[in-house]
């Protein structure tokens, strides 16, 4: 039996262990059941035939970066199959979610349904399902007994959904990685392989007046006033930037952008008859992978300052909240072709390269370790939204691909 036969006939195994793995709900922040999570998918490698550890954050460093969330310690999960081959290949999938909101209409978010060959579930598109493909992948080796032309690593890890600070970031920092290649379960999907990703800069604006009685706002300074003409500005500033552009490898045009106030509030102290005495915005900058990062920041900050010293008095601060950077590698590779041709032989359709506009945890292992890296996973519909879902054929066409990349290529 081929592992293509395997994961036709155990279809149904997978979607199983993907709602299983739904089911625990690793909701980020704050962390939660991260130790159950990882002490099933340790177990799990174990089980498969691979060297597989457990990684917990030192807790002096998660008090150091997360303060306040010392009842949900960090843990990573890195297992090993060595084959004897000269290379080895990293797939790596996170498995925190975001928090839900909204009625789901199909199940629950952490009771996942399955109905008309989709499962419905938070995580199932992001990206609990790429941790199922995976898994099943090396079960499809291991039980036809089909050795790969590479060694195997694998991870998952903690906190994408916040900054990789205690995930991917420590991971390639400290766990001593033993990867010539790396594929990411996230960013492409279906016939379309992702190749890099934008960078992203978040800021959180916080604009300072002086209080004062409304029935005399002559005497303070209105710092929601000042805010909306810092705003108002940024329109152009968002104009300006726009006219920057990349064409990605399947022919798009990207441009940079900027999303002003995905969070703001008023100061402490806020009442109708009050002048505000501070208010606060966000702003979150992509930044294309022909721009560079501090460039993007030095301007953004500069023009900030010019527009604050502008109109109504007060002071504004400029903190930074999260840099992701972005990174890219033009699809010329003999890995990005063996991919190409593992999707286009198990999907039969041509398969083509993209870069996303967000960030996922590709940059880690094409930056820092400097290894060819790519995107790719099941992907599926309402990430980060009520109904989330993935389709069943998509996950097992994911395990695949994985295996007949890992069958098919040496390095």
């Amino acid at each position: 039996m081929t592992p293509a036969a395997y994961l036709d006939q155990h279809q149904a195994d997978l979607a199983g262990f993907l709602q299983r793995l739904i089911h625990i709900n690793t909701t980020n922040p704050p962390g939660e059941n991260y130790g159950e999570i990882t002490a099933l998918l340790t177990a799990t490698l174990r089980d498969l035939g691979l060297q597989a550890r457990r990684l917990p954050i030192p807790s002096a460093l998660q008090k150091k970066l997360l303060p306040g969330h010392a009842g949900c310690p960090r843990y990573n999960v890195l297992g090993f199959l060595d084959a004897g081959a000269r290379k080895t290949i990293h797939f790596n999938a996170h498995y925190d979610v975001v928090p839900v909101s909204g009625l789901w209409r199909h199940g629950h978010a952490f009771n996942p349904v399955i109905q008309n060959g989709w499962i419905y579930g938070r995580g199932a598109a992001d990206m609990k399902g790429a941790i199922a493909s995976i898994i099943f992948a090396l079960r499809a080796l291991l039980v036809t007994g089909t050795s790969p032309r590479c060694n195997l690593e694998v991870s998952f890890t903690a906190d994408e959904e916040t900054d990789s600070a205690l995930g991917a970031e420590w991971l390639v920092s400290n766990a001593r990685l033993r990867a010539d290649y790396a594929v990411v379960g996230e960013g492409g999907s279906g016939n379309t392989i992702c190749c890099g990703h934008n960078g992203v800069l978040w800021f959180n604006i916080h604009v300072q007046g002086r209080a004062a009685h409304g029935a005399e706002p002559a005497k303070g300074v209105n710092a929601l006033e000042k805010m909306a003409a810092i705003i108002v500005a940024l329109e152009g500033y968002k104009k300006r930037i726009s006219r920057r552009s990349l064409r990605t490898p399947d022919g798009k045009i990207m441009h940079p952008t900027i999303n002003v106030g995905g969070v703001f509030a008023p100061g402490p102290g806020g009442k109708v008859n009050t002048v505000p005495a501070h208010g606060s915005f966000t702003i979150d900058r992509r930044v294309l992978t022909t721009e560079d990062h501090r460039t993007a920041e030095r301007e953004l900050r500069s023009f900030l300052r010019r527009t604050a010293r502008q109109g109504p008095p007060g002071r504004v601060i400029i903190e930074k909240s999260l840099e992701n950077f972005s990174c890219y590698l033009a699809p010329k590779h003999p890995f990005f072709t063996a991919m190409s041709h593992s999707v286009a032989r198990v999907r039969r359709r041509p398969s083509s390269f993209m870069i996303s506009t967000g960030f996922n945890d590709m940059h880690f292992f094409a930056k820092h370790l400097g290894i060819p890296t790519l995107g790719y996973g099941p992907g599926g519909r309402n990430y980060h939204a009520v109904d989330e879902r993935a389709r069943i054929k998509d996950l097992v066409n994911s395990a695949k691909i994985y295996t007949e990349l890992v069958t098919t290529f040496a390095g």
